[in-house]
């Protein structure tokens, strides 16, 4: 699993976001938000950098934990 610092995350829109963002891409992707964390683990075939694109996409500052 892939774990990466998002800032700007606060509520269920925020996880809902990420989550279709990265499933849009990666159907079989499986996302956990931790928002108290501010962390975001993905198990996906999408590389780490196209994980980071498709998340700064949605409006959040996120680099590799």
């Amino acid at each position: 699993m892939q774990v990466f610092n998002v800032q700007g995350m606060s509520c269920g829109h925020c996880v809902r976001a990420i989550t279709q963002a990265l499933q849009n891409k990666d159907p079989a992707a499986t996302v956990r938000v931790d928002l108290a964390a501010k962390e975001v683990g993905v198990e996906s075939r999408l590389s780490s950098e196209e994980v980071i694109d498709l998340i700064s996409e949605e409006g959040y500052a996120v680099q590799v934990a």
